[in-house]
């Protein structure tokens, strides 16, 4: 959705050649508007910077390994301050917006959009729209101030609420000209960016000169593109307290298992980071490595063997692992919130019974298990260090991009860089775990669990000789 009204792909020549995959601008669809000159030239704070500006033809790839031979490949528009603005401060209405789910950081993006807008472009008309998407067309804003968002990172959730669903685009943009509003900044997930794509289109429709910005935010780290999203090393670091707590608890009764529940709807990535990151985990659960639970080489074999060997073990598993097991007897598998994400069932519960199931049967081994569920303490915390210096850097890209006229974009961090990446390529899929990578195969030595993905079964089929593949040339 939104690639058919973002600018195509700009090919760039030279010798290997590269493809720009630009984002719309003002001057594609408003002809002469007025520019001025970047008031960050005449800022003392930026006057220790060698180049104040991006230059227009720098781009960021999307991937830094290639082959000799191969195409330079897909670039990105680098984020960053421009030499001529399209807004003048004293013209500027932002509005800020938040979405969806709360995840660490999201007052950080807050207190640095309004920050950025009023330190660096003198900007100081800055409201709130209150409760979400929603809040647009409730008439719910509060004004924003550097000074009323002083202290906000210290917190978690967000200080302007959050609500899912309630997208309703003719709306929202009646309610942006109603009120004046020429530059947007809407920080959510990947449905949250689909809607801010509508916007955009609405407001291109329309001729409006009014910048549309996204700032993804997901704290499962399931975005596409972007190296990380904001609030993932902080869910992570948070999920290393709820490890620790059912580690020691295991290790402190005979045959003590902990289970312990981390998010990940699709995405196993907070499971893994914080599996390697603990080095305390016997076994991690991810959606996209299917397990099973019966059966020589499965689960409940597996915490027979472990509990033999050192007496205790951990389970880390995904809220998105093992759905398709527990799916059968739970018929609300088939229902969505209204963000039209699945509503999953409590895997973590359902495993920590089966296992409990399974000792009480074999009559040979008792054991001690304690689940614990640390999914919404995680979310709600406030973001970590290394999150409130992404959040002030996403923060600052998506002003420069407004204030320099482009639209219709989100930004992140692509190899280390802030970019600027047109909607669709946010929004065409998630970003997943790849259990053919060396990450997954250095979580498996981490472990020495069982790959689960094939049973005993199966392996002599799997491992019949096959002809050798060809070498790349």
């Amino acid at each position: 959705m939104g690639s058919s009204v973002n600018s195509k792909p700009k090919v760039i020549k030279g010798p290997a050649g590269y493809v720009l995959e630009d984002v719309p601008h003002f001057s594609d669809y408003i002809p002469e508007l007025p520019t001025h000159s970047n008031p960050l030239q005449d800022n003392p704070a930026y006057s220790v910077v060698k180049q104040y500006f991006v230059h227009v033809d720098d781009s960021v790839p999307q991937k830094i390994i290639a082959h000799k031979d191969s195409p330079r490949g897909v670039h990105f528009r680098r984020a960053g301050p421009r030499q001529r603005v399209y807004y003048d401060a004293d013209e500027v209405q932002a509005a800020i917006v938040t979405c969806g789910g709360l995840c660490p950081g999201l007052n950080t993006v807050i207190r640095e959009l309004v920050c950025g807008l009023y330190n660096m472009y003198g900007v100081k008309k800055v409201m709130g729209i209150n409760g979400g998407y929603k809040g647009f067309y409730a008439h719910n804003t509060i004004a924003l101030t550097p000074k009323s968002v002083n202290d906000i990172h210290k917190r978690g959730g967000t200080v302007l609420g959050s609500s899912r669903g309630g997208h309703d685009t003719t709306k929202i943009v009646d309610s942006i000209q109603d009120r004046g509003i020429n530059q947007v900044y809407i920080i959510g997930g990947d449905g949250t960016q689909r809607g801010a794509s509508r916007i955009f289109e609405e407001v291109r429709r329309r001729g409006l000169k009014v910048a549309v910005v996204g700032i993804p935010k997901t704290i499962d780290n399931d975005i596409p593109v972007i190296d990380k999203s904001f609030g993932f090393d902080t869910a992570v670091e948070e999920a290393q307290r709820a490890i620790n707590a059912a580690h020691v608890e295991a290790e402190s009764i005979e045959n003590g298992i902990g289970v312990v529940k981390l998010m990940g709807r699709y995405s196993g990535f907070i499971a893994m980071y914080a599996t390697l990151a603990s080095r305390d985990v016997d076994c991690c659960l991810i959606p996209e490595s299917p397990f099973y639970l019966d059966g020589p080489g499965g689960l409940l074999e597996f915490v027979e063997r472990r509990l033999k060997e050192n007496g205790h073990m951990v389970i880390v598993v995904a809220e998105g692992a093992g759905q398709e097991l527990v799916s059968e007897s739970m018929q609300s598998m088939a229902k969505q919130d209204a963000s039209g994400n699945k509503l999953l069932q409590d895997v973590g519960l359902w495993m920590s019974q089966q296992i409990k199931d399974h000792f009480a049967k074999m009559k040979t081994m008792t054991i001690n298990l304690k689940y614990i569920d640390p999914t919404y303490m995680i979310r709600a915390v406030p973001s970590n260090a290394s999150d409130n210096v992404y959040c002030t850097l996403l923060a600052q890209s998506a002003v420069h991009g407004a204030m320099a006229g482009y639209t219709g974009f989100t930004c992140g961090l692509v190899n280390g860089r802030q970019t600027y990446i047109p909607f669709y390529r946010i929004t065409e899929g998630q970003n997943k775990v790849v259990i053919t990578d060396r990450m997954w195969a250095r979580l498996l030595s981490s472990t020495n669990q069982p790959s689960f993905i094939i049973r005993k079964s199966d392996v002599a089929e799997e491992h019949k000789e096959e002809p050798p593949s060809e070498l790349p040339k």
